[in-house]
């Protein structure tokens, strides 16, 4: 499949920045939220002891491989306070042994969370190794791995996953009962430090359940956020579009993204869900969206942008998509779900929303919150890029040099940049 990357832009001025760090009592304030406790108690109500176990063992190794060096050194970059980016030297990670593997990132993107993420506005701690979606270069297998040699070119869902517990051979991958609840990539302490993709290397627990092999012709460029935030879009629309459409081949999907000018996330979902929709056949997709640069992406991906203001006179949709994170966005996406219909919603940091319950009772629909099982989606999503029905690549905003990460991402992070991809020589 030819891929055409945009070019990295290195003249765009720096006033064009519109978002700033947060500082130390704010990130405190952030951590110490009503919604910081509720997934921390998530995070700590199976396994608590295992999740303390290895962030002890972690800090440990560290000391002990800074006095005492035994492995390898590699760089990886560090996320700190005030949005400070900076590659540093750290020792190789250990040994995953014989179901492991270890890979070499070679295309990383960024998150929709991950401007939130390093400016301070989520409650996960800073510092932390960032980067949580990837396509990667086998680089060695443990003595039990069968599916991936060496070499081979694969995608790293950025939830950690076994395979083998009952969630996992259900499709539930992000809920593995083997490991503790949120242990993914790119989240440092928050997410069980397990690393991050910007880094020379990755460790991989699980591979013949976690890594899935990049088809022929797949860029991996196009494919990096397969790992997470493609996959996010595809849980939206691929579980229920098909049976509305065949009730109703003229079903149209509505997707509200921020109804203000402005919000930290960035929109590569929602941009991605309305491509998947029409990829799977819807004949019309709307996006509601406040911000200029998200409407005009959406028209060049053949959707029809709308202004939050046109959505007072919009139709109902059987598909909604709540692609926003305000209590506002998820009650206007509820109150246009048509009878019989279905909302689903990327879920947010809030720790409460207000829904129109009766309104939802009274024609039937059907409301979907939760996270992404990303490893469980994304052999449907690859085999829709090798058939050239889907083409992830036209979302990218920017696309640059791995070594030159740093910079790229300080701009990202302070702009309204939709999606930046990094790429190893």
């Amino acid at each position: 499949m030819a891929v055409t990357h945009p070019r990295t832009d290195t003249t765009r001025p720096e006033s064009d920045a519109r978002f700033r760090p947060r500082g130390t009592l704010r990130r405190a304030a952030t951590m110490l939220s009503p919604a910081a406790a509720v997934a921390n108690k998530a995070a700590l109500e199976r396994d608590a002891g295992d999740r303390v176990e290895r962030l002890i063992t972690a800090a440990t190794d560290r000391i002990h491989q800074r006095r005492h060096p035994t492995r390898p050194r590699m760089r990886a970059l560090i996320a700190s306070g005030g949005a400070r980016l900076a590659w540093q030297d750290i020792p190789v990670p250990q040994d995953p042994g014989p179901d492991g593997a270890m890979v070499r990132p070679i295309a990383v993107a960024t998150c929709d969370l991950d401007r939130a993420l390093a400016l301070g506005a989520t409650p996960f701690p800073l510092s932390l190794s960032i980067g949580h979606e990837c396509a990667a270069e086998v680089l060695t297998v443990g003595e039990r791995v069968t599916t991936v040699a060496p070499g081979q070119r694969v995608c790293v869902p950025f939830q950690i996953n076994c395979g083998r517990c009952l969630p996992c051979r259900a499709g539930l991958t992000s809920n593995c009962a083997e490991v503790p609840p949120l242990s993914m990539y790119g989240f440092g302490m928050g997410g069980g430090h397990w690393g991050g993709a910007l880094a020379d290397q990755l460790a991989v627990p699980y591979a013949d359940a976690m890594l899935v092999p990049l088809p022929d012709g797949v860029d991996p460029v196009a494919a990096a956020s397969v790992s997470d935030t493609i996959c996010d879009g595809y849980r939206h629309i691929a579980p229920h579009l098909p049976g509305l459409l065949r009730r109703d081949p003229d079903a149209d999907v509505l997707l509200i993204g921020c109804l203000g000018r402005r919000t930290i996330y960035s929109p590569s979902v929602t941009l991605y869900a309305g491509q998947l929709a029409l990829a799977l056949g819807a004949r019309r997709v709307r996006l509601a969206d406040g911000r200029p640069e998200v409407r005009a992406a959406a028209e060049r991906l053949g959707l029809e942008p709308l202004r939050p203001r046109d959505l007072r006179h919009a139709t109902p949709a059987p598909l909604v998509v709540a692609a926003t994170v305000s209590s506002r966005g998820v009650w206007t996406a509820l109150s246009l779900t048509a009878p019989d219909g279905v909302c689903s919603s990327v879920g947010g940091l809030h720790r409460t929303a207000r829904i129109p319950a009766i309104g939802m009772y009274t024609h039937n629909a059907s409301f979907h919150v939760g996270r992404t099982n990303a490893r469980a989606l994304m052999p449907g999503v690859l085999d829709l890029m090798a058939a050239g029905r889907f083409h992830p690549e036209r979302v990218i905003s920017t696309h640059g040099a791995l070594d030159d990460a740093p910079r790229l991402l300080a701009r990202h992070y302070r702009s309204s940049d939709i999606k930046t991809v990094l790429s190893a020589a």
